[in-house]
């Protein structure tokens, strides 16, 4: 049996009927003190017809329909949204219906820079949106626009370290410059250190190994967990459902399980499972305690945000598909919390008396649910043809998952409240 929660029509406080059949993806812009700075929004109708043929046009105004419709503050947390314009787009002034204070004009780097380019620009500009030129390049044929661009960004595989250099020192005075596809820590202490403003790619996804770290928390959470463990009776279904908002916690819990105070041998399956072999009683102590002393943490990160949607998109996911009794929510939990925890998986995992199968997706070896951890990855990410494969291998509906994904995202904003 999956784990219980609560229902998606209840906490998401949304139809399925109205949900549009759009898959969506967002990658995250970070400051340089990893600060979510804005997200690059990613649109296609379908799956399929991003695999089979890409039309820049048409992914333009689909992100612009589906950005409309969905909502620019629910995409984007409440920070800015770069979208993608081609020279229509533009000229066509369609970005005007979205808010210049939320949306950044990203100009595609083969939009010529010709007359009327420039007029559009300058005239959004005047308007109070923020320009963008992306992929930008030595010698890059968009020279006209640089006067107008508030952010400049630049592509670290297509650019050497000396280009990079150049190109920040002619165009930083007036301008910020964004590095996009940003792998690794190494790469961004890199463009850091060249005077870039802005950093995009998947590093902000991978940790850097520190001393000592904290998880960040949710201080709201951990008060109603302070309720709910002060009851005369306790509700486990309760303390499930407010474990699960936050990482923290089910980490905690599977480490305190792991001590020697209670010796278990068996593996854990689910946060329920681990309830029940904890009991009433130390359930309350563990509460108490872990709620108390966590109370005073920062508030919830970015990161942890993530970590929240993969895993209610992750546990929207199981009761269509055959796992037995895999608690999908909490690998999708654990999948970030090397980087949360600033430290590799392998150590994060050394004291968690978890199930060989998520121990054995999140190392990257095979296991039965790996096909649901590429879906989960891809899913978030934009890579529209893993989606696909992962889809049909899961014998899944595209248009339920899309649903799943987005109801995850929702429900992720209202438990942190950004």
């Amino acid at each position: 049996m999956p784990s219980q929660s609560v229902p998606a029509s209840a906490e998401d406080g949304i139809r399925l009927s109205r949900l549009p059949s759009t898959f969506v993806a967002r990658q995250t812009i970070l400051t340089a003190d990893k600060h979510v700075f804005g997200y690059e929004l990613l649109f296609r109708d379908g799956v399929e017809n991003y695999f089979r043929s890409f039309d820049p046009e048409a992914a333009s105004q689909s992100t612009l329909d589906s950005a409309i419709l969905m909502g620019v503050d629910l995409l984007c947390d409440g920070h800015l949204a770069f979208i993608n314009c081609t020279r229509e787009f533009l000229l066509k002034d369609y970005i005007t219906l979205l808010p210049s204070s939320q949306t950044v004009v990203e100009v595609l780097e083969n939009v010529p820079a010709d007359e009327v380019v420039v007029a559009s620009c300058q005239r959004l500009k005047e308007d109070g949106y923020v320009i963008a030129l992306d992929d930008f390049t030595a010698n890059d044929p968009r020279e006209a626009l640089t006067h107008l661009a508030d952010i400049i960004k630049v592509d670290f595989r297509l650019c050497t370290a000396d280009q990079c250099a150049a190109i920040v020192d002619r165009y930083g005075k007036h301008s910020r410059l964004l590095a996009e596809k940003v792998e690794t820590q190494e790469e961004f202490v890199s463009a850091k250190r060249l005077g870039f403003s802005y950093f995009q790619g998947y590093f902000f996804h991978k940790p850097e190994v520190l001393p000592t770290s904290q998880i960040p928390t949710n201080q709201f959470n951990y008060a109603r967990m302070l309720q709910a463990a002060s009851r005369s009776i306790l509700d486990p279904s309760e303390i499930e459902n407010l474990i699960k908002t936050e990482p923290s916690l089910c980490y905690r819990l599977l480490r305190y399980l792991n001590s020697s105070h209670f010796g278990f041998s068996s593996d854990i399956l689910s946060v329920r499972h681990a309830l029940t072999m904890l009991g009433e009683r130390e359930t309350r102590r563990w509460v108490r305690l872990v709620a108390t002393l966590a109370a005073g943490q920062n508030i919830t990160s970015d990161l942890v945000l993530a970590a929240l949607v993969r895993g209610r998109f992750c546990e929207l996911l199981g009761p269509k598909i055959l796992l037995g009794e895999s608690d999908l929510f909490l690998m999708g939990i654990l999948s970030l919390m090397d980087a949360i925890l600033q430290m590799p998986m392998e150590r994060v995992l050394e004291g968690v008396p978890l199930a060989q199968e998520y121990k054995a997706v999140l190392l990257g070896e095979p296991s039965r649910i790996g096909p649901v951890h590429k879906l989960m990855l891809a899913q978030e990410s934009g890579q529209w043809d893993v989606v696909t494969q992962q889809v049909t291998q899961l014998k899944l509906s595209k248009t339920a998952v899309q649903e799943d994904h987005w109801l995850a995202m929702q429900w992720a904003r209202n438990i942190t409240g950004k």
